[in-house]
């Protein structure tokens, strides 16, 4: 059970006695900002700097009239397994009939928030604005379900931990933060508000009837790391129910080849593996069999992404259900790596890598390269790319950049390139032609017979989206477009998006667009780039906007085109006057690429309509037979 070395870091430990003193006696902020420096090397912010001055304030004068053992034991800065996350205060002792209990405390300043459709997400003030964040209580339990999963003194059960929250500033007056939308959480880590100091004591007391010096929290971080029986075999057997995905052909052979070089990989022995394909191919198949699989071996590996729509859709898929669940830590995005200390991670499985970007956070200001970040975090990173899927300015996700960063690195690279599709009825000769009428590249496939890919062309987007509707028997139909319309209905729901004649539809749904596509009823709206890249269905249907047309035989992009509101090509107005032909260069690429995309998200068919007629009139004369394939049932 025991390693020489804490396998989780942790800043401070003490006692509740040792805690108080050091509260009297110095300044407790300025000592865990030193031991914090000095244990990470990372910097803290002036504003964490200040919520420990204010937060463990209030922790004390919790702890001063708490009746708990002066023994107990004191953790601050607990670093969850296997994560960035760490738990701000924590205490551990004995229960009732002398169980190990460690208490994880989820510590907020906040003294207001509004709530959101989204599942355990409120909306609060940080950073100078409102942001979605997750809810406390959520979080907390987050936290708890991450020990549970992969820390074996917490997973054997000879640890329990018990999560809760406490916001000191927030009044009990306002209701929001505990409205009954969160009451699944709520009950499963407790909140307690600025007026709730004695009921949050009780609390205390009544899982807390004994000191133990620290001990077990000693324990707790000292025990082995590695996911839990109970945790994979739920995920094989979720796995084995899920036949879609099995692996076929090359996919098992890409994924055998991965899986060995995974757990060969090693500090000084670093990997980095490129899998490159197109759409279809399998790319997040092995991803997710990778990630399954790999658990057995005690791996610590993380399925990456940076859209969020498909490591929802996936985690969704694998736990049939769209509400978060205990899996959550195995997916993230990339965002949070600039923090990841080097070989934090045995196995990173990089999904829909062309979609990184260099900076992180939500203002872009963070970090300094993720690929270069991603590949320092991991022993192996596993790359799956398909450069022809950049569709935003920031996308730099290239072979050429994960190659530059595996050279700093001193790793090994290996490529392997997955050429079979499955999507689009397994037709590489409709993404060939798709490549060539797009103007992507030149290809010899300069018509399409729609016999080897139902592929068809419609007069009016009300014809299309009735055809799609019909095509949703298993919920396995969508239709998507480009972003050339304002999400009205985002702030205001009575609102019209999507308006085209008597047309009238609204963007995907505002409460849950991560798991849109595979949201019951959204057959209802339109979805974007955004809520389909890395994700599929049986029948897409695509509305092509105003930003690409054909004149005069020659497809066009018209940037200007694409609403305000698209943060594809954010700062285009901007980059164009400095630096025009690059900008309407990488803007061009921008919208044929994420036509391409939409238009390959469709397993048996896609079906177009598009707003421009001479454009409408392009494509149809592309087809054999001419209009042999348009909008006729």
């Amino acid at each position: 059970m025991q390693t020489e070395k804490p396998t989780h870091l942790l800043v401070y430990q003490s006692t509740v006695a040792q805690f108080l003193q050091d509260c009297d006696e110095i300044e407790i902020s300025s000592l865990i900002h030193d031991r914090y420096v000095a244990l990470t090397g990372g910097k803290v912010g002036p504003s964490e700097q200040a919520s420990w001055k204010n937060s463990l304030s209030e922790m004390a004068r919790v702890l001063r009239r708490s009746q708990l053992d002066e023994t107990v034991g004191v953790g601050i800065e607990l670093f969850a397994p296997q994560a960035t996350s760490r738990v701000d205060f924590s205490l551990s002792g004995l229960g009732a009939e002398g169980d190990k209990k460690v208490i994880l405390i989820e510590l907020k300043q906040w003294s207001s928030v509004d709530v959101t459709e989204k599942d355990a997400i409120v909306r609060t003030v940080l950073g100078g604005g409102k942001q979605d964040v997750p809810h406390p209580s959520y979080q907390a339990w987050s936290y708890a379900n991450l020990f549970e999963g992969f820390n074996e003194a917490v997973s054997c059960g000879d640890i329990k931990v018990v999560p809760c929250a406490f916001l000191h500033n927030y009044e009990s007056t306002q209701r929001e933060i505990i409205d009954q939308r969160y009451d699944v959480y709520l009950q499963k880590a407790p909140l307690f508000l600025k007026g709730d100091l004695e009921k949050f004591r009780e609390f205390l007391r009544e899982h807390l009837h004994g000191g133990d010096n620290g001990k077990v929290i000693h324990a707790l971080i000292h025990a082995k790391i590695g996911a839990s029986k109970a945790l994979i075999e739920g995920l094989n057997h979720l796995l084995k129910e899920n036949k879609e995905f099995v692996l076929i052909d090359q996919q098992k052979l890409v994924y055998e080849a991965v899986r060995a070089t995974a757990k060969a990989a090693a500090p000084g022995k670093h990997r980095v593996i490129i899998v490159e394909g197109g759409p279809g191919t399998g790319k997040s198949l092995i991803a997710i069999n990778l990630l399954v699989k790999l658990l057995h071996d005690n791996l610590a590996i993380r399925y990456v992404s940076k859209n969020s729509a498909p490591r929802h859709v996936y985690k969704s898929k694998l736990t049939k259900s769209t509400l978060r669940s205990r899996f959550d830590s195995l997916f993230c995005g990339p965002d949070s790596f600039h923090k990841v200390q080097s070989n934090t991670f045995d196995l990173l499985l990089v999904d829909e890598a062309h979609r990184l970007t260099e900076k992180s956070g939500a203002y872009g200001n963070l970090g300094e390269n993720q690929v270069k970040e991603l590949i320092n975090a991991a022993k192996c990173t596993v790359f799956f790319i398909d450069e022809d899927q950049c569709v935003t300015f920031k996308d730099i996700g290239s072979k050429a950049q994960i190659r530059r960063w595996a050279q700093v690195k001193g790793a090994v690279v290996e490529e392997y390139e997955l050429q079979s599709q499955f999507r689009c009825s397994g037709s590489d000769g409709y993404i060939s032609w798709l490549d060539n009428i797009l103007g992507i590249r030149s290809t010899a496939n300069h018509f399409l017979d729609s016999k080897q890919y139902d592929f068809r062309i419609f007069d009016s987007p009300q014809e299309l989206h009735e055809v799609i509707e019909s095509k949703n028997i298993e919920n396995k139909a969508r239709v998507v477009a480009g972003y050339c319309w304002p999400w009205s209905s985002k702030n205001d729901i009575s609102k019209m998006d999507i308006v085209i004649g008597n047309y009238q539809r609204q963007w995907n749904l505002s409460s849950n667009s991560s798991v849109w596509i595979v949201t019951p009823g959204s057959i209802d709206q339109v979805g974007c780039i955004h809520t389909c890249q890395g994700l599929e269905v049986e029948y897409v249907g695509v509305i092509v906007g105003p930003d690409l047309i054909v004149r005069d035989g020659q497809v066009v992009t018209a940037p200007e085109m694409r609403s305000s509101m698209d943060q594809s090509i954010r700062g285009y107005k901007t980059r164009v006057k400095t630096s025009p032909n690059a900008t309407k260069a990488l803007a061009d690429k921008v919208i044929r690429n994420t036509y391409r995309t939409l238009m390959t998200r469709g397993l048996k068919g896609c079906y177009i309509y598009c707003t421009d007629d001479e454009t409408r009139s392009y494509f149809k004369a592309r087809l054999e037979g001419h209009g042999s394939a348009s909008s006729k049932e």
